[in-house]
């Protein structure tokens, strides 16, 4: 349902009732994961402010942390730029009854550092001739590979990095290098075709989510995802309450000898 001249965007009404609605649905699919023991890793890829940290934050709202993962690296130490280059992301690979979903990942590679430069030429070239065997590997092992990279028009991103500037809350997203890459849109592009040119492999293609209104793409991209794992729905029956153990006698402590957070509100 589309507001009315907007079309653009969303009602209000029914963008929360068709989320609740996906987000119960994930639900089931979590529990789904971990009654087969399978092993989901989700990527987030896009440009800075296209909306990769909304959808990630939808998708977990109501999932139980124990199995399902966020994993967002910063900067590599001396001793992980000397490692293997996938290495540092192997510990963080989903066990059995695991979804793991990696907000940026090895695509850093051919994105942030070869625009900026963290990388040298041979390192990128091989970072192509790798990724496709690494990902062929990981599914080859039992994994479930879904990529998505989030697509945002410069006049949008434009419009979500002043919006970053003026609310308080939201300028620690704002980063130097989140500037520094603003202005290398151009850059970015080229970075990005030709990323998906060598890494959009049949076994682990890229979905492109067009992101210039967040909650198109997180109704979108939630859905999609739902689409791609088979499931079943083992919601458990009605559940009752076990009635509370009876008091034989037991006497508390004085409430005074505990310390309280001032209630304030």
């Amino acid at each position: 349902m589309i507001e009315k001249g907007n079309k653009n965007k969303l009602d209000k009404k029914f963008y929360e009732k068709e989320l609740l609605r996906l987000q119960i649905e994930l639900v089931k699919l979590q529990e789904w994961i971990k009654y087969k023991g399978l092993k989901v890793v989700i990527i987030f890829e896009g440009r800075d402010a296209a909306g990769k940290g909304g959808v990630i934050k939808r998708i977990t709202q109501s999932l139980n942390p124990r199995s399902c993962r966020v994993v967002a690296l910063g900067t590599p130490t001396e001793k992980e730029k000397s490692q293997w280059y996938f290495q540092r992301y192997v510990p963080h690979l989903p066990a059995a009854g695991e979804m793991v979903l990696f907000d940026r990942s090895w695509y850093n590679r051919a994105g942030v550092e070869k625009v900026m430069g963290f990388c040298t030429e041979e390192q990128y070239q091989e970072f192509f001739r790798s990724c496709p065997d690494f990902e062929r590997m990981l599914i080859r092992s039992g994994i479930i590979l879904i990529k998505y990279w989030f697509s945002v028009s410069d006049a949008e991103q434009e419009r979500r990095f002043e919006a970053r500037i003026e609310d308080p809350t939201k300028r620690w997203k704002l980063s130097p290098m989140d500037l520094e890459a603003r202005s290398r849109w151009v850059e970015y592009s080229i970075a990005k075709d030709t990323m998906l040119k060598h890494t959009d492999i049949k076994q682990a293609p890229w979905r492109v989510v067009k992101a210039d209104s967040k909650k198109k793409a997180r109704l979108n991209c939630i859905s999609h995802l739902l689409s791609i794992i088979p499931y079943e729905d083992l919601t458990p029956n009605q559940i009752e309450l076990p009635k509370r153990q009876v008091d034989a006698g037991y006497i508390r402590p004085p409430i005074t000898d505990q310390t309280f957070v001032p209630e304030k509100y």
